[in-house]
């Protein structure tokens, strides 16, 4: 019991910090509540390889502003003198659905006061560079039906930077690709992406893959890809762990969405995501999960007791959802 003990301490002590002062801070008790939903023979297991998995796409507030003071001094981006340059650039408010690019702001918003005495609020009168700030892409989808909507907005030439903590390689690859926001090229706008971390999810890269694609479950033809080796990336500890986690995360998915009585479409076992078995995403921030994020992570609410579908489930990471 040492070990289990040991490690539902050090799981707490990575995402102490999750949704602060929102709800009550995580404790061993609350991972312990959680993972005693698996299967006893998988819980001592699942404990040591989420522990090294959270430990590097578990994304602390003090992290996260870290990268965005070596963001706003980064001399590829801002130049020699970065005070004049975020004095003419405009950081974008645009985005229609969540919160997630107003509390980016908000937080680089006291960066750019601190360091520079400036607003993140103020117009200016240039039109040389143009940021958008997110904390990450998953699908690209919303940053490109953003950016769809103001794109005659943007001088031709133009400098447009797309600041996030982490993207997703495939969501880089589509937003190149993808008709709607083609007028950007175009119009010759040049944009660069600025991150803290990377994971691969291309399909033909799904053998080293830093998601959960449980190539070890579905057939081929179920993840689009014929000829695989699965090895493990950084994210895991090993092939073995990111199998497991990929396994009992799936059984798990499949349950929960067995609750609802009629669930959406897109809410996958790993994650939402038009594909099966789901996105499977494991990066969490200190301000919220993502629904691309297996459903075993979030699902649920504190608040409903379990003849509730919602209370069926006791999640690790209580998401915040916010009126669309």
């Amino acid at each position: 019991m040492t070990e289990r003990r040991n490690l539902l301490a050090s799981i707490t002590n990575t995402i102490k910090d999750y949704r602060a002062c929102e709800i009550p801070e995580p404790t061993p008790d609350h991972v312990d509540r959680w993972i005693s939903q698996f299967d006893e023979n998988v819980q001592l297991p699942m404990l040591r390889e989420l522990d090294h998995v959270f430990k590097l796409t578990y994304k602390p507030k003090f992290e996260v502003k870290k990268f965005l003071e070596t963001v706003a001094t980064h001399e590829a981006l801002v130049g020699n003198i970065p005070r004049e340059f975020w004095r003419d650039a405009r950081i974008l408010d645009i985005q229609r659905n969540g919160r997630s690019q107003a509390e980016m702001r908000m937080l680089f918003g006291e960066i750019l006061r601190e360091q520079y005495g400036l607003s993140i609020n103020h117009v200016s009168a240039s039109d040389s560079a143009f940021i958008y700030l997110d904390d990450a892409i998953f699908t690209g989808d919303r940053v490109i039906e953003d950016l769809a909507e103001i794109t005659e907005n943007i001088p031709p030439r133009a400098r447009l930077h797309i600041i996030v903590i982490a993207i997703h390689s495939y969501a880089k690859y589509w937003f190149h690709q993808d008709n709607r926001i083609a007028a950007l090229s175009q119009r010759r706008i040049n944009v660069k992406f600025w991150h803290a971390i990377s994971f691969e999810n291309r399909r033909t890269w799904c053998d080293q893959s830093g998601m959960l694609v449980p190539t070890d479950i579905l057939c081929p033809e179920e993840i689009g890809v014929r000829n695989f080796n699965q090895r493990a990336s950084r994210f895991f500890s090993s092939v073995k762990g990111r199998q497991l986690l990929e396994r009992e995360f799936l059984r798990a998915g499949r349950t929960i969405r067995g609750f609802a009585s009629n669930p959406s479409q897109r809410i996958k076992p790993l994650g939402y995501s038009p594909f099966d078995p789901g996105f499977g995403s494991m990066f969490v921030t200190y301000r919220n999960c993502p629904n691309n994020c297996p459903l075993a992570l979030w699902y649920g609410n504190l608040e409903f007791p379990p003849s509730h579908p919602l209370g069926r489930w006791y999640p690790l990471f209580p998401r915040k959802i916010y009126d669309q």
